[in-house]
């Protein structure tokens, strides 16, 4: 009976909107979260290295193995290269409506350190890194080391100025470049919505996936009608509601898509 409760326990708190959660409640879900597998995709590495199935020819090794032939290259050696996980990069909208999901998002981001290496960023007037503020083992302490560095949480929501920030501070560099992009915000944009497109595209033409999570979409009679949410979504390649951690599992799903 007791397996049971616990079971049917679990269950509800699966379904229940991150936004119902009490404290303790979010702290249990986050012990759910840690069964969850999150594997970044792979891409091809710039390094290679011998392989019998390779698809470049080594012609260094080719031609020292030719000694051995009288300088007959009769055996050819290949190199492949080797792959390596793509980066994910985590965008999070820590604005008064999209806080209680900032929190769960954070705890996931947490929970899955270890499988996704995950850079993280939160935006409400500003953008903040908190990949670093993260790396602790106790998910309360990430949580609250996140709210300290980041003192814009409840503000208001400058999505473009967030994404221009980080095309600017970070992804030109290097980090979205053939990245997987989370973007976590119900799209409702306190500026000039044609900026957020311009910063979309600009972000597009750099990620490999963008995916969307917008926990407003759970609701059947959804439209995206806020002006920030259309102009974000015609570069977008997903839009999932990752509002419960039963949908979260489709976001998993969605980020390791191969």
């Amino acid at each position: 009976e007791m397996a049971l409760s616990a079971a049917s326990r679990q269950e509800r708190l699966a379904t229940t909107d991150f936004a119902a959660l009490e404290p303790d409640e979010l702290a249990e879900v986050y012990a759910l979260m840690r069964h969850l597998r999150l594997s970044v995709p792979m891409r091809s590495g710039r390094r290679a290295r011998r392989h019998r199935q390779g698809d470049r020819p080594d012609m260094r090794a080719t031609l020292r193995r030719a000694r051995q032939t009288g300088g007959d290259p009769a055996v050819r050696v290949n190199r492949r290269r080797r792959p390596r996980p793509r980066r994910l990069v985590v965008l999070c909208d820590i604005s008064g409506s999209m806080e209680p999901y900032a929190r769960a998002y954070i705890y996931f981001l947490h929970a899955t350190a270890g499988a996704s290496s995950a850079e993280a960023f939160t935006f409400a007037t500003r953008l903040t890194r908190l990949t670093k503020a993260l790396a602790v083992p106790h998910p309360t302490l990430a949580v609250s080391r996140a709210a300290a560095a980041a003192p814009d949480w409840r503000g208001g929501t400058r999505i473009g100025e967030a994404i221009k920030a980080f095309i600017d501070g970070y992804g030109r560099r290097g980090m979205a470049r053939s990245a997987v992009v989370v973007i976590v915000s119900d799209g409702w944009e306190r500026d000039d919505a044609v900026g957020l497109g311009e910063q979309m595209a600009r972000l597009r033409r750099l990620a490999w996936r963008i995916v969307w999570v917008n926990p407003r979409s759970a609701d059947p009679r959804y439209r995206p009608l806020t002006a920030g949410m259309a102009a974000a979504l015609p570069w977008v390649d997903t839009v999932v509601s990752g509002h419960t951690l039963a949908a979260l599992h489709e976001t998993v799903t969605v980020i390791s898509a191969p």
